[in-house]
């Protein structure tokens, strides 16, 4: 996220501006460091559970920050691409937060925010296809497409869950993880695209890529792994589930 502001913009603004920066870029650099500790950890162990509780809020940190800052600088992309990190990242907390076999109000309600970031990234792919050379606010048209596919697919779980009256089993930890991983790789892949937060002797290399794409490994083994595993849960596992940061405030 890049605020841009006028050179005679008031004080008080410019004091916000500086503010949300920080928050904004101390949530992406802790999100990023945790989230990586969390996906190398051993699932279920200590050391798992510290770096997952520090990256969901880090993350609702950094994603919050974006998604209230940058439509006041008219930054679309980045305003919709900090409510979906959101989304996923709080949906993916809640998959593991509430009991088994359970909906509520939280999830109708992040079902409704997955229908608004579809329908904002499908409009910025179409208002951004009618700009010159297809760019909306510094990013190809074509980014909102490919999130508005992430994010319907994140919808249909969504409807899903809640039709069958909730998760259960090796269903709940992959929405769990998923979802986070998602949520790590677009941050290193907004990481990639902001050439002032990278060391100058990597600015424009294809090597800036490389960390989203071993995410977006790393989850495909593990959805696999999940999904071949014993239906019966093992101690590691029912720690795993165990590691929500909070308890007892869905509704």
């Amino acid at each position: 996220m890049i605020l841009h502001l006028a050179p005679g913009a008031p004080v008080v603004l410019r004091v916000l501006a500086e503010t949300a920066l920080a928050l904004h870029v101390s949530g992406a650099t802790v999100g990023l460091a945790s989230g990586t500790v969390a996906l190398i950890a051993p699932k279920g162990r200590r050391l798992h559970q510290v770096a997952g509780t520090t990256f969901f809020l880090a993350m609702l940190t950094m994603s919050g920050v974006a998604a209230v800052t940058a439509p006041l600088f008219s930054d679309r992309v980045s305003a919709m691409m900090g409510v979906f990190v959101f989304y996923l990242t709080a949906t993916a907390w809640a998959a593991v937060q509430r009991p088994a076999g359970q909906v509520g109000r939280f999830e109708s309600g992040a079902a409704l925010a997955a229908v608004a970031v579809v329908a904002g990234d499908l409009a910025i792919g179409v208002v951004g296809g009618r700009m010159p050379k297809g760019v909306l606010d510094g990013e190809p048209s074509q980014v909102g497409y490919v999130f508005a596919v992430v994010a319907t697919l994140a919808l249909i779980g969504d409807l899903r869950m809640i039709r069958q009256g909730g998760v259960f089993g090796r269903q709940r930890i992959a929405r769990h993880l998923w979802r986070m991983c998602a949520a790590l790789a677009i941050a290193w892949g907004s990481f990639a695209g902001q050439p002032r937060a990278q060391p100058e002797a990597l600015r424009g290399s294809l090597w800036l890529i490389t960390p989203a794409l071993l995410v977006v490994a790393a989850m495909i083994f593990w959805l696999i792994r999940v999904r071949l595993q014993s239906p019966r849960k093992s101690p590691k596992t029912r720690a795993a589930m165990s590691a929500a940061p909070m308890h007892g405030v869905l509704s």
